[in-house]
């Protein structure tokens, strides 16, 4: 190879060694963006978690932190703070990441104060998860001014007072978990009319009371989970042969019902609700289901358990201390 072509090979490489270093070293991260972040960093005294976020780095790149594509100027989209030993509040600073989306701050123990209102400002926000930490206050009734919010987990924390009806007016709202709380008072009326598609409930480990809005049972509720509460009433409009259903819970309250006509969706693959007041017998229909996980038990049923399809794959524990039920896997019928 002639000196010619050598020379111009270098220059060449060289270029391109330049231009891949300045476009690797250029920060991506909104100004706005990384100041508000170590305002965050900050109020939670310099966790573990996040302890590396450098001021000379691009914030982009920073643990915990995602960033939008050039649609949105890179601005920060998603802040993930979890599993740390931090003692502080949520910072009020959070609302100021307008781009944010996804919000999480998860297995904190010593994350205390109330949910702060300042997320109310998160116009775009779709997914927030704020659980397994020692928040206290109500669940905020903002929430429902947030209308991108498609996933809402509040759980595992000490929230109470009741659970806000305008919930229900998030169109696109498809999880809703504020299971493990102190939370009071009847499910929402309102839970019977959302306004988009119908979210997944799961209310277990309150103190909520009062009946089911019968509204409700009009729903399709692919998973609902209102177990160890204090419900008490008919629950039986929850269920229905047409419905999707794939799991549902109503364990360890106080309905009463009578178990004989009701029609279980051929969907479902979770069914549990043990230690209530429920009466009648077994459906003969429910051998027609297709059971990964059943109980019965600690009602008032009585006849006998049909045979067929799943109902013989569970345990006597599935079905014990019933009024008078019998047949296997219980004794057998006189």
């Amino acid at each position: 190879m002639d000196n010619s072509k050598t020379t111009t090979l270098l220059l060449f490489m060289f270029l391109f060694t330049l231009l891949l270093t300045t476009s690797l070293s250029k920060d991506l991260c909104h100004k706005d963006d990384k100041k508000t972040l170590l305002k965050i960093k900050k109020s939670l005294n310099n966790p573990y978690t996040i302890i590396s976020w450098d001021p000379k780095d691009d914030c982009c790149s920073w643990v915990s932190i995602e960033c939008g594509d050039a649609t949105v100027n890179h601005r920060v989209t998603s802040l993930d703070i979890s599993n740390d030993e931090l003692s502080a509040q949520i910072p009020p600073e959070v609302g100021d990441l307008p781009y944010l989306q996804t919000l999480i701050f998860r297995k904190l123990p010593n994350l205390t104060g109330e949910i702060q209102p300042t997320i109310a400002k998160l116009k775009y926000l779709s997914f927030l998860w704020l659980s397994w930490t020692n928040l206290t206050g109500p669940v905020p009734a903002f929430l429902s001014q947030l209308k991108n919010l498609e996933y809402i987990n509040l759980s595992f924390n000490d929230l109470s007072g009741s659970i806000p009806s305008s919930l229900s007016l998030l169109p696109k709202l498809g999880f809703l978990e504020l299971s493990r709380n102190k939370l009071t008072g009847p499910i929402p009326e309102s839970f019977g009319s959302f306004q988009g598609q119908v979210p997944d409930l799961f209310l277990s480990h309150n103190q909520l009371s009062g009946s089911i809005p019968k509204s409700l049972g009009k729903l399709d509720i692919y998973r609902i989970d209102l177990s160890r509460n204090k419900l008490q009433g008919d629950a039986s409009m929850l269920f229905g042969a047409n419905k999707t259903t794939w799991s549902i819970d109503l364990s360890r309250n106080m309905f009463q019902f009578d178990l004989s006509k009701v029609k279980v969706a051929k969907t479902v693959n979770q069914l549990d609700l043990n230690h209530n007041g429920i009466t009648g017998n077994i459906p003969v229909q429910w051998t027609e289901l297709s059971l990964q996980s059943f109980n019965v038990s600690y009602n008032r049923l009585c006849g006998r358990i049909p045979k067929g399809g799943d109902l013989q794959r569970f345990d006597s524990y599935a079905y014990l201390h019933n009024k008078c039920l019998c047949g296997a896997p219980l004794q057998s019928c006189k």
